[in-house]
């Protein structure tokens, strides 16, 4: 009912458009070797969509590379600032950022020991990619750390076939712009080409004190040494600072119950504000923009450098092989105001006063610091002759991180710069991989894949508990098989039904192993198997895909408190995702396209148990629950509309287009316990998006944009957290949600030379 309903009234997912599949071919087709050795191909068996440079210029107006990607099929998006600006994430199935495996131009962007991925990091990135592909479940293998809901293949080294210049300028609500300034030189007559990208984008958010302030740079530069020889470097570099709201709303806030909300920061907290400068005023602003963090630079500073060296040779036209270096450096601190900080905590002694009184803790603003390299290479060698394909690859990576803190002011005497802790670790990735199809006949492909991945981990204290050393290794084997066959592939329709099986394991992250330093986590395993059909006609496409996804050891949070009190993600034994993503779209004229998605889903824990803290008696409580639902995993996700080209052969090539996009994302729970207490509610949004070009001189082409999100100013939250306790002979739970933005607008102009 929702597909009928949402391409009745909504905007086209333009992810996936099965409607012109020659001109996705010819895209696939040109892309970097590199590129085209990790994605999947059009007869691949698995469920995968295709983003086009077309897609995200038309959605580029400054909000970060999630935003722009949540009309694809089963994503749900999260923004802390709540306008898109910041601190954004992506969930696919359910899968938040740390399982989706994401790599820019091959090489792997995913943090080694968060296992993250921060946009945050990469402003405007948006302004350089030419390509996104998304595969759905474990999809074919990939470099970097393994896949549990999704791999994102991002393409940023396509240069300008022409010599010119780009400029787009935006502005929009909550004090957002965009400055964006392109420029390349087009191939030269000695083989070499370059260009480069220049961004600022800056908002002041949603919620109180969430202003952000991103800069960044692209320069590609390339060298066409023969017709089958070339080389390209790549140089991209962000430099991001966000004031912080990732603490999120109190429940009690939203619903407008002051006085329980000072409670529960009196009972559990000790004090209700970070600093003594703005506490009058704390309670009186919107609820839906409240921020708990008050010290006005409570902030994230960050800056994240990618260089990136290419080698490309054809052999012949049946052997091809690319390689790459690189090198990832990020360095970058969080700065807090904290109190009542004991001087024991920081490797110092109690303040004696003059007057012989002993002070044994302080106010202070201190930095947490992390500085990383990551550094190694890629490569892939393939072969293609006839109805057979060959893909040989992997990679070799090295990780080095620096964990330390700094003091910057207390309101005692501290040594100026103060460093109380200096931590280390380091991780190694080796995997290699072979991929395989081959074609029977004319209709049926056959496709198979192995990959071994070796992974090894040294971690030499954490913050909190420096003794803590854990040194781990890991050996993975994922294998994957499929089927595809054509059953029609003609210039009029194309119909294909595919079936693959997929194995992926991974290993916990950082944190895992502080939390539980002596019975250590295990690592994850899970099985995908997927079927699906697809039709491509002239003028309308649908698709279905089914898959079920077991998991072996899922790591989850249950509120357990481990022996050094800290709470921490538990193995659970069994777990599985099962659904059946659709899609359709449909042109009935041609001034209209009508485009729908929706995914259908069962996500459960087998066997749930989560650990409540007992204030009453101490301890914890155990509680079993069953059969739960997994955590942040809506039931239904669905999104599309219906987008207007009316006019034609009009003069100087002008083109008007608007764009009618409706989401809606189902109910999700905050933990485990399929507990309606700790759930978000349902939200349905409509956005409106008008677009307008011509080709007129002095301009190569002049554009304008206009997006209008959220038209219908309802109020929503896309991410929480919970936590509960049994204090008073009662169970009391505690939400926080993060708001978003209600109507709100960005428009923009676009200059080519």
């Amino acid at each position: 009912m929702f597909i009928a309903l949402t391409m009745a009234i909504s905007s086209a997912a333009q992810g996936q458009n099965y409607t012109d599949t020659s001109a996705l071919l010819k895209e696939n087709e040109l892309q970097p070797v590199e590129i085209r050795g990790l994605r999947a191909g059009s007869k691949s068996p698995f469920a995968k969509t295709e983003i086009s440079r077309t897609d995200i210029e038309k959605m580029n107006l400054g909000q970060d590379l999630p935003i722009l990607l949540q009309y694809t099929p089963s994503a749900v998006v999260t923004s802390d600032a709540g306008a898109g600006v910041g601190y954004t994430g992506l969930r696919i199935r359910g899968t938040d950022g740390t399982r989706i495996n994401i790599t820019l131009n091959g090489i792997p962007v995913n943090e080694a020991e968060s296992q993250g991925v921060f946009f945050v990091n990469m402003g405007d990135m948006a302004s350089s990619t030419n390509s996104i592909q998304l595969q759905r479940g474990v999809g074919s293998s990939t470099n970097g750390a393994g896949a549990f809901g999704a791999t994102m293949s991002i393409s940023t080294l396509q240069q300008m076939e022409k010599a010119g210049a780009e400029t787009n300028i935006s502005a929009g609500s909550f004090n957002t712009q965009k400055y964006t300034v392109k420029a390349g030189t087009g191939l030269l007559e000695n083989g070499l080409q370059f260009d480069m990208r220049l961004s600022k984008i800056s908002s002041d958010g949603f919620i109180d004190r969430s202003a952000s302030d991103l800069r960044s740079l692209q320069f590609v530069a390339g060298w066409k040494a023969s017709e089958k020889t070339q080389f390209r470097f790549l140089l991209m570099t962000g430099k991001e600072k966000t004031d912080q709201a990732w603490n999120g709303t109190p429940a009690e806030k939203l619903n407008g119950n002051d006085s329980s909300l000072t409670n529960h920061y009196n009972n559990n907290l000790g004090v209700l504000y970070f600093t003594p400068q703005d506490s009058t005023n704390l309670f009186s602003s919107d609820p839906r923009k409240y921020n708990y963090f008050t010290y006005n630079d409570q902030s994230d500073n960050y800056q994240q450098d990618y260089y990136q060296f290419f080698f490309d040779h054809s052999f012949s036209q049946r052997l091809t092989v690319n390689a790459a270096l690189f090198f990832t450096r990020g360095k970058g601190f969080y700065n807090e105001y904290k109190i009542g900080q004991d001087f024991a905590d920081y490797g110092l002694n109690d303040y004696i006063t003059p007057s012989d009184d002993t002070i044994t803790s302080t106010d202070m603003i201190r930095q947490l610091w992390l500085d990383t390299k990551y550094y190694g290479g890629v490569y892939s060698l393939m072969y293609a002759h006839n109805k057979t394909q060959l893909t040989f690859g992997g990679s070799v990576a090295m990780y080095e991180g620096r964990h330390y803190g700094f003091v910057k002011w207390a309101e005692y005497s501290v040594p100026a710069d103060h460093r109380w802790y200096n931590l280390d670790a380091n991780k190694s990735d080796i995997n290699f991989y072979l991929k395989a199809q081959q074609e029977i006949g004319n209709n049926l492909s056959l496709f198979g894949d192995v990959q071994y991945r070796a992974v090894a981990y040294e971690m030499n204290g954490f913050r909190k508990n420096p003794t803590i050393t854990n040194s781990v290794a890991y050996n993975f084997f994922n294998p994957k098989a499929g089927i595809n066959y054509m059953l029609s592939n003609t210039s009029r329709q194309r119909q294909r039904a595919y079936a693959s099986v997929a194995i992926a394991n991974k290993e916990p992250n950082r944190d895992d192993f502080e939390a539980s330093p002596i019975d250590l986590p295990r690592p994850e395993r899970l099985t995908d198997i997927e079927a699906g059909y697809e039709v491509n006609a002239q003028k309308w496409s649908a698709s279905a895909n089914l898959y079920y996804m077991s998991y072996k050891d899922q790591l989850i949070l249950t509120g357990k408190i481990n022996d050094v009190g800290a709470y921490t993600r538990t193995n659970v034994a069994k777990s599985y995702r099962a659904g059946i993503e659709v899609q359709a779209s449909v042109k009935p004229a041609y001034w209209m396209i009508i485009n729908a998605n929706a995914t259908y889903s069962q996500n459960k824990i087998l066997n749930f148990t989560e650990y409540q803290d007992d204030y009453d008696n101490g301890g914890q409580l155990s509680i079993a629950h069953g059969t739960t639902d997994i955590a942040f995993s809506p039931n239904m996700i669905a999104g599309g509309g219906i987008t207007f080209s009316p006019f034609r052969n009009m003069p100087h090539e002008q083109k008007v287009e608007l764009d009618i996009m409706g989401k809606y994302v189902g109910k999700q729970f905050l933990d485990n316990t399929a507990d309606d207490a700790r759930s978000i509610e349902q939200y349905g949004l409509c956005d409106i998006r008008i677009r307008y070009s011509v080709k007129v001189k002095p301009f190569r082409e002049l554009g304008l944009s206009v997006a209008l999100n959220n038209v219908l100013n309802k109020e929503y939250v896309s991410n929480g957290y919970t936590y509960s306790y049994l204090y008073g002979g009662a169970t009391t739970t505690q939400n926080f949600f993060f708001p978003q933005a209600g109507f709100n607008f960005l428009a923009g102009v676009n200059i080519k030379w």
